[in-house]
């Protein structure tokens, strides 16, 4: 052997794709081809492939990347960060950060859509919606959205939703954070919203169908605003806080001022800053805005016996099933940093959470006592939570300077004074750095505590009084709390997740280590440029390695989640044709087939949505197509089109379409669900796509984490790359300023790209294996189910692209068994269902991802072979159709071990249906779930604790 097979550089990849040699030759034999080669010829059509190699590095060893990753790392200066604006230094405790943020128990599982195997993270977003619902004084919370200043924007929209003032005008104040204001004016102005942005007097002048309110102000200072809220309910204005989730620690609620919707990011709770992201952001308003909410909610409701079993209530609201009348295009929130938040709290319970705040608030006191005694400094507001703004003079400049050299940062305003914010982790030390740059003399703490606020802006109610928040303050019970809701959860560690278009892959443990970090975890999103280097070399590398593998000239890093990136896309495109003068163009075509996302982004960018036809193959009806736009052609925005399509397909006529658009004077947005298809053998921008979203947390290997973070970058032609977002705060480089932002961050959520870059470094070129190894996986799990039954789609060689729908219609017109029988009855065997009735009812979707090996998937074809010889026993009479495994399912150990078993079927096929099952059992918690109960009797919050020990 030569040296270079020793060092085995490659070794990644074949840690990363789940098939060997091996079983690539067995698995092409059973799809009928003679080399990869040739079954690639059959899959991937001509007209699109790529010639050559991507340019790529050559793939490293974890190692290597990681030594790589280090040497950015060492180019990121950590200041002490007192910038505030939103974003402040916290400590995640140990317990947590091993246990969730690190255990991919927590961090690979899915969105809960399959409640029965997801009742560990339903509860602990069930603690944070209790969380937000004391700490708002609002009646109903949601379970996260991606970031305040997004939260804000849908704010804005459920006040249009629900105002009954006729005008299009909305009031900001003036006080806002500058990066929320940014989103809200982008948002603003594809709705045909009018902001005007001012203080409380011109608010109670006009007239607005809503108004947003900050609390704590954006320079630190704290305003009873109940009766500016009363006066703007009084003229039917709906009106929305911006909170600082810590400070409502201390301060009087946004629900007690009167306030309909509460909203901000809970990053304080725990979560690193992270460069920006990724931090949950709350909701909460009352029980009349609950159809009218954006995002997921987590509700109470039963199971089949009667038994507390929680769920996703009000689904009927989302994207996926109300397109374009959907109330956002919100797909992915934040889970993952939900669950953090809401164990922060959990943790420290009422009390911790109070020492807390009012260690910040009285640091703050004593630095605001110092300052007030010096000369030549003072403080400008008399009331404030943590963030002091001292105006300095001709000082102001010196002492920021000073600081810098110190390693500390701090926020200039204006020419002449400074914003000091306080958080958890300051200190004595710190408060001795701070007194010693603005007086000159280096002051010790006082012996005694005190606050500044006046009794009328302080919270008189209790907060986390519920037993969940005051049973785990000790580092044993809160281990054993946590392990077991996972205990309760079916994530990626126990079996494939083989959700279509979800792309649910590994999330490699090397490409994860980074993001704890502090080089990556603890720096502010607005620190000055000179000190993130290393951050911003990461982030272009990053970009320089998307380009080549999409083709396109740019890349926007901003959008952090897919959603938010199909919206940048559309936005790009809106822009760029106002700069031509056709700010008229306003259509927007459609497939049938399209993601649920596409027709609500086209509606928030203030498109028309037109529905192109698909055929019987589930292509889209070309004929269909030219028919409309050439229909539309002074209109034509944009075609918004999958690919490959969603029905699991390379449409031959991809470029054909592109075409069509083009000479009809519209622009083409790829949606890039479906990316893990196309890396190494074809290029979307090559084909004809002038803008793509692609979802790092699919096809680059972001891990869900039960529902996010995600990130959804999207790539521009160079027409479109001026006008891509930029940032009001921070600019982004190589993005023109002035070009508004659509996140909060301007790089998103960006702590979560190392694992982007890990993934993409330690693949190099050879990532095409991957591709090969998705679609060889996908065709052979397709082949060897339509022994049993239909696959409802495939392209003219018979072959599925990276995933394949399995038609359950015939079988149920049979047997009665349903599509939600047979994805319960999968739990029984240790699988989590794929994705059901998208996008078409009645089916499964069904993707199983490059990483899995084939006795993995050899044990997915056994379970949905003998369910389907399950089934015929109840199409043939053998079970009744109202008592059998499949309409029974989950099985849970109550089940087995209750005394009372009525059913025609043993136990032992209830619960070990195939051998395998009975070393490898999974346990679901709840039987099925009454989804038409929990939508009657909506409960949000946490249940007494006896509920939990019931």
């Amino acid at each position: 052997m030569s040296f270079n097979e020793l060092f085995n550089a490659g070794e990644f990849i074949g840690r990363h794709i789940g098939i060997n040699a091996d079983s690539t030759q067995q698995m092409l034999q059973a799809v009928g081809a003679d080399s990869i080669d040739a079954f690639l010829s059959q899959t991937v059509p001509d007209s699109v492939r790529m010639p050559g190699e991507l340019n790529l590095p050559d793939s490293v060893t974890e190692t290597d990347a990681l030594q790589q990753l280090r040497g950015l790392a060492d180019n990121i200066k950590v200041n002490n960060s007192y910038i505030g604006l939103g974003y402040y230094p916290t400590r995640l405790p140990y317990v947590i950060q091993r246990n969730v943020l690190e255990n991919p128990g927590w961090y690979t599982a899915y969105t809960p859509y399959q409640a029965e195997i997801a009742q560990g993270r339903l509860e602990a977003l069930l603690n944070f919606q209790q969380v937000c619902i004391d700490l708002s004084g609002l009646e109903l919370a949601g379970a996260s959205l991606l970031d305040e200043a997004t939260a804000a924007a849908e704010a804005m929209s459920l006040a249009k939703r629900m105002s009954k003032v006729k005008t299009d005008r909305y009031f900001v104040d003036a006080r806002v954070y500058p990066q929320t204001l940014d989103v809200m004016q982008t948002r603003a102005q594809y709705f045909g919203f009018e902001l005007v942005v001012g203080d409380f007097e011109q608010a109670q002048e006009g007239e607005y169908f809503g108004a947003l309110l900050q609390y704590v102000g954006k320079d630190g200072d704290v305003v009873d605003l109940t009766d500016i809220i009363a006066a703007l309910k009084a003229k039917g204005t709906n009106v929305a806080v911006a909170a600082d989730v810590m400070s409502l620690v201390l301060l009087k609620s946004p629900g007690e001022m009167g306030a309909d919707v509460a909203l901000g990011n809970t990053q304080r709770f725990g979560v690193p800053m992270g460069f920006g992201g990724p931090h949950a952001a709350f909701f909460a308003f009352t029980d009349a805005a609950k159809r009218s909410a954006p995002g997921r909610i987590i509700g109470v409701s039963v199971d089949a016996k009667g038994k507390r079993a929680l769920r996703m209530a009000l689904q009927t609201r989302e994207q996926h099933i109300r397109r374009e009348k959907a109330n956002s295009n919100i797909c992915t929130s934040q889970v993952l940093l939900a669950n953090l938040a809401g164990m922060y709290a959990v943790y420290h319970g009422p009390e911790g959470v109070k020492r807390i705040a009012n260690r910040i608030h009285a640091l703050a006191t004593a630095f605001a006592d110092v300052i007030n005694a010096a000369e030549g400094v003072s403080v400008v507001h008399a009331q404030f939570f943590d963030t002091v703004l001292v105006e300095a003079g001709d000082k102001a400049a010196a002492i920021y300077e000073a600081l810098l050299a110190q390693g500390v940062n701090v926020r200039p305003v204006g020419e002449t004074a400074l914003a000091v914010a306080f958080h958890e982790l300051s200190n004595a030390q710190d408060f001795a750095q701070l007194t010693e740059a603005f007086t000159g003399t280096a002051a010790s703490l006082p012996a005694e505590a005190k606050s500044s606020l006046n009794a009328a802006v302080l919270r008189t109610d209790a907060i986390l009084s519920h037993p969940v928040f005051n049973s785990h303050h000790t580092e044993h019970e809160m281990l054993r709390y946590l392990k077991k809701l996972e205990d309760k959860d079916l994530a990626m560690n126990r079996s494939m997740i083989s959700l279509g278009s979800c792309t649910m892959k590994l999330n490699a443990t090397a490409e994860m280590i980074p993001i704890t970090w502090p080089e990556f975890g603890q720096v502010h999103p607005f620190a000055p440029l000179d000190q993130v280097g290393g951050y911003l070399q990461m982030i272009e590398s990053l970009q320089d390695y998307l380009k080549a593998i999409t083709g396109f000239d740019d890349i926007s890093m901003q959008p952090n989640s897919g959603a938010q990136g199909e919206y940048a896309g559309i936005v790009a495109i809106r822009r760029y044709q106002e700069a031509q003068g056709e700010s008229h163009r306003d259509i927007c075509l459609i497939p049938r087939s399209a993601h649920g996302t596409n027709p609500a982004t086209a509606n928030m960018a203030g498109l028309k949505v037109v529905v192109v036809e698909t055929d019987e193959y589930g292509n889209v009806d070309v004929a269909d197509l030219k028919a409309k736009a050439e229909q539309h052609k002074d209109n034509l925005s944009a075609l918004m089109i999958t690919y490959p399509s969603t029905h699991g397909v390379f449409e031959e006529g991809i470029r054909e379409i592109c075409d069509v658009i083009h000479a009809n004077g519209g622009q083409v947005y790829m949606d890039g669900a479906n990316l893990n298809a196309q890396v190494g053998l074809m290029q979307p921008a090559e084909v004809g796509a002038d803008v793509l979203h692609m979802n790092l947390h699919k096809t680059f290997c972001i891990p869900h984490g039960g529902g996010g973070p995600g990130m959804g970058p999207i790539g521009l032609k160079s027409h479109l790359a001026p006008f891509k977002a930029s940032h009001a705060v921070s600019g982004v480089f190589n993005a023109v300023d002035g070009q508004g932002a659509v996140s909060a961050a301007p790089y998103g959520s960006a702590s979560i790209l190392p694992i982007t870059w890990m993934y993409i470094t330690m693949m190099g070129k050879d990532i095409k294996q991957a591709t090969e190894a998705a679609l060889l996986n996908a065709n052979y799990l397709a082949t060897k189910l339509a022994e049993d039954y239909p696959i409802l789609y495939s392209g003219k060689n018979g072959r599925v692209a990276h995933e394949c729908i399995v038609d359950l219609r015939p079988l149920k017109a049979d047997s009665g068994i349903t599509e939600v029988d047979i994805a319960k009855r999968l739990m029984d065997y240790g699988f989590h269902a794929p994705t059901m009735s998208f996008p078409v009812a009645g089916t499964l979707m069904i993707e199983p991802t490059e990483s899995e090996s084939k006795a993995e998937l050899d044990r997915f074809i056994a379970a949905m072979k003998n369910i389907k010889q399950e089934a015929l026993k109840v199409q043939n009479g053998v079970w009744p159709k109202d008592n059998n495994p499949l309409c029974n399912a989950p099985h849970t150990a109550y089940n087995v071990i209750d005394g009372e078993w009525n059913h025609p079927y043993s136990r032992d096929e209830a619960v070990y249906p195939l051998d395998y099952v009975r070393d490898n059992k999974f346990w679901p918690t709840v039987n099925r779930i009454d989804d038409v109960y929990g939508d009657r009797n909506l409960v949000c919050s946490c249940p007494p604790m006896d509920v939990y020990e019931d």
